[in-house]
C-alpha cells in the first residue's frame, strides 16, 4: 500500500453529442478552481446565452451553454426534429445546461434547464438553493424540486436530511434560506426525510421527489 500525500482534483465537461469533448480541468499555482469544470478544450468554442432570447451573456451571467467544435455531432440519426432543436445557428450545440464563465475563462455548470423552477415568471435553479441548504450546520443533505401551484405556477420545495437529535424545524429551514436569497427564490415548503434519492453516480433523482409530492397530493383527495 502506498499513501498519497499530494494530489489535485480536476473536473471536465463533455456530452455524447460533443464526443465527450468540451472542457478540461486545469489548475495552476495561482488559480485553483476546484468547483469549475475547467477551461475550453483545444479547438472548442462556447458561449452562454439567455435561454429565452438566445442573446449572448457576458462572464458572470448564468444562461444556457452552447458549444461548437470539430467533435460536435452532425445530428441525431433519423430524428431531424430533435436535430433542429439541438443544433442551432449552423453548428452550435444547445447543451441544456445552465452555466457561466468567470473572468478567467473557467466554466461552471450550475444545473439543467429542464430542472429549473418557474416561479411567477422567474427561473430558479435548484442547485443554487441546495448549496444554501447544505451550508446549514444541522443539515446533512438536501434536494430541491418544483411543486405545481395555481397562483405561482411552481414553487420550490426542499427535501432536507437533518442531523440526528436536532430540533431543526421546517420553519427554521425556510427562514435560513430566506435570509440569504432574493425573495422570489425562497423555499416555500420543506419536507424532512431520512435520505435523498440518488443514482449510483450521485445524481439527485428529482423524478422520485416529484413522485413523492404527487402521492402526497393524491392521498389528500
Amino acid at each position: 500500500m502506498y499513501g498519497i500525500t499530494c494530489f489535485s482534483l480536476l473536473q471536465g465537461y463533455g456530452m455524447t453529442e460533443s464526443t465527450a469533448v468540451g472542457t478540461r480541468g486545469f489548475n495552476s499555482e495561482k488559480l485553483r478552481k476546484y468547483s469549475s469544470v475547467g477551461l475550453l478544450a483545444p479547438n472548442m468554442q462556447a458561449k452562454v446565452v439567455d435561454w429565452s432570447s438566445g442573446s449572448f451573456l457576458p462572464p458572470g451571467n448564468r444562461g444556457e451553454l452552447w458549444i461548437q467544435g470539430p467533435g460536435v455531432m452532425k445530428g441525431y440519426l433519423n430524428n431531424p426534429e430533435a436535430t433542429q432543436m439541438t443544433l442551432v445557428e449552423g453548428s452550435w450545440l444547445r447543451t441544456g445546461d445552465i452555466a457561466y464563465f468567470d473572468e478567467d475563462g473557467y466554466l461552471f455548470i450550475v444545473d439543467r434547464i429542464k430542472e429549473t423552477i418557474k416561479y411567477k415568471g422567474f427561473q430558479i435553479a435548484p442547485a443554487d438553493l441546495e448549496a444554501v441548504l447544505v451550508s446549514h450546520p444541522l443539515i446533512i443533505d438536501a434536494a430541491v424540486t418544483a411543486a405545481p401551484n395555481e397562483e405561482c405556477g411552481e414553487i420550490p420545495v426542499a427535501f432536507v436530511v437533518r442531523r440526528q437529535e436536532t430540533t431543526l424545524t421546517e420553519e427554521d429551514v425556510i427562514s435560513y434560506v430566506a435570509a440569504q436569497v432574493a425573495p422570489y427564490r425562497k423555499v416555500r415548503k420543506v419536507v424532512m426525510v431520512s435520505s435523498i434519492p440518488k443514482s449510483p453516480t450521485g445524481k439527485i433523482l428529482r423524478r422520485e421527489l416529484k413522485r413523492f409530492l404527487t402521492n402526497c397530493v393524491s392521498s389528500r383527495l
